[in-house]
C-alpha cells in the first residue's frame, strides 16, 4: 500500500507484538488440550502469517484464532478431520467473496452502529474472559494491571516507551519458571496433509463455518477496517482483508493449523501497546517461530499463569470498548453489547441489524 508507514523495528513495536498474546495463547493451547490438532503446527502457522500480513500490509494487521470455530471446538466433540474441512470452507469462501469485492458491498449494508455493537460486545466479553483468568491469581493480576498503569502514566506524561506488556509477560514466565521449572525442548514434527472426507465437510460447514461467518464478516473484516481509521486514521480495503483471511485458512487449515481470521479486539490489544507498523506483526511472529520449532509441548504455554492474560486483557477490553462508544446510535450499540455478552456475537449481530432496519424504516416512513 503507497500510503503505509516504513517498517519500524524497535521496542514499541515489540512491546505492540505481544499485546495480543493474551488471546492467541490461551485459546490455541486449550485446543491443544481437547483435540488432536498440534499446538507447534497451529503456533507455526500463526508465525508465518504474522509475518506475511505485516510485509502485507505494512500496518499491525492482527492474525487471530477464529473465536466462534474455537469456542464450538473446545466445548464440543469435532474430529480434526471437521475442523479441517471449516477451515477450507471458509477459507474458500472468504476468498471468493474478497475477489467478488463482497466486503464492500456489505460495508454499505451493515449500518456502522452494528459494526459499532460488535466491538462494544467483544470488549465486554474480553472483560469478563480477563475476570476469570484474573481470578486465578487476584494479587499477581493487580500486580501486572499496576505495572501497565505506571508504564502508561510515564509514556503519557514522561515521553517515554511504554513497554508494558513485555514487563508483564516477562514477570509471568519468571514465576511461572520458578514454580514448575524451565521446560522440557520439544522439537517440532514434520505437518502432515489431512483430507477431511464428505462428512467432515458436511459436519464443519453446518456446525462451525456457518456459526463464524458473520463473526468474521463483522468483526474480522469490517470492524477492523474501522478500527483502523479510528486508530492510524486509514482505512484497510474490507476485500484485501476477506483475501487474506480465504488464503491464510487454504494454506494453514489442511496442514494442521487452526483456523485463523483477523479481529478488532487484536488490533486494539497491538495498538494500545505500541504498535504502529507492520513490524509489529513480523516480531511477533519472529517470537512464535522457535516457540512453535522447540517448545510447543503444553507446559510451556501453562507456565505464564493466566493472572498475567487476564491484566493484558483488561487493558485491550477498554481500548476496544472506547472505540465501539463511538457509534452514531446507542440504541442499536448498547442492546447489542449486552445481548453479545448474554449469548454470542451472532445473536447480537442478528438483533442490531433488525433494530438498525426498523429504526431507519421508521425514519423514511412519510
Amino acid at each position: 500500500m503507497d500510503d503505509a508507514p516504513p517498517m519500524r523495528y524497535n521496542l514499541q513495536e515489540l512491546a505492540g507484538a505481544v499485546g495480543d498474546y493474551g488471546t492467541l495463547f490461551p485459546l490455541v493451547f486449550v485446543i491443544a488440550v481437547v483435540t488432536d490438532l498440534n499446538l507447534g503446527h497451529m503456533l507455526l502457522f500463526f508465525a508465518l502469517w504474522y509475518i506475511i500480513t505485516g510485509f502485507y500490509y505494512r500496518r499491525p494487521v492482527p492474525v487471530e484464532p477464529m473465536k466462534a470455530v474455537g469456542a464450538l471446538v473446545i466445548v464440543g466433540s469435532f474430529t480434526t478431520g471437521e475442523i479441517v474441512a471449516s477451515g477450507i470452507v471458509l477459507g474458500l469462501f472468504f476468498l471468493a467473496l474478497g475477489f467478488a469485492g463482497g466486503m464492500k458491498w456489505l460495508r454499505d449494508k451493515v449500518p456502522q452502529s452494528v459494526i459499532r455493537g460488535i466491538q462494544l460486545g467483544l470488549a465486554l466479553i474480553l472483560l469478563r474472559t480477563s475476570w476469570n483468568f484474573v481470578a486465578e491469581d487476584l494479587l499477581l493480576a493487580l500486580l501486572g494491571v499496576g505495572i501497565i498503569l505506571l508504564f502508561f502514566y510515564l509514556s503519557t506524561t514522561k515521553g517515554f516507551t511504554d513497554p508494558s506488556s513485555l514487563v508483564v509477560l516477562a514477570m509471568g514466565l519468571v514465576i511461572g519458571i520458578a514454580i514448575k521449572g524451565f521446560p522440557v525442548v520439544t522439537l517440532i514434527s514434520v505437518p502432515s496433509i489431512t483430507l477431511p472426507n464428505s462428512s467432515d465437510f458436511v459436519n464443519g460447514t453446518l456446525y462451525l463455518v456457518i456459526p463464524q461467518i458473520p463473526l468474521t464478516i463483522t468483526n474480522s473484516i469490517l470492524a477492523t477496517s474501522l478500527l483502523m481509521k479510528d486508530l492510524l486514521n486509514t482505512r484497510i480495503d474490507p476485500d484485501k482483508l476477506s483475501k487474506t483471511v480465504g488464503m491464510m485458512n487454504l494454506t494453514a487449515s489442511p496442514l494442521g493449523g487452526m483456523p485463523m481470521c483477523h479481529g478488532a479486539g487484536g488490533l486494539a490489544a497491538q495498538y494500545r501497546f505500541g504498535a504502529r507498523t507492520g513490524g509489529s506483526n513480523v516480531m511477533s511472529g519472529l517470537i512464535l517461530i522457535p516457540i512453535a520449532l522447540f517448545f510447543s509441548g503444553p507446559t510451556v504455554v501453562g507456565l505464564v499463569p493466566l493472572a498475567v492474560f487476564g491484566a493484558l486483557l483488561i487493558f485491550v477490553a477498554l481500548e476496544l470498548g472506547k472505540h465501539g462508544l463511538k457509534t452514531d446510535s446507542l440504541v442499536v450499540t448498547l442492546p447489542m453489547a449486552v445481548i453479545a455478552l448474554l449469548t454470542n456475537l451472532t445473536v447480537a449481530f442478528a438483533v442490531g441489524m433488525v433494530i438498525a432496519y426498523a429504526l431507519r424504516y421508521k425514519k423514511d416512513k412519510p
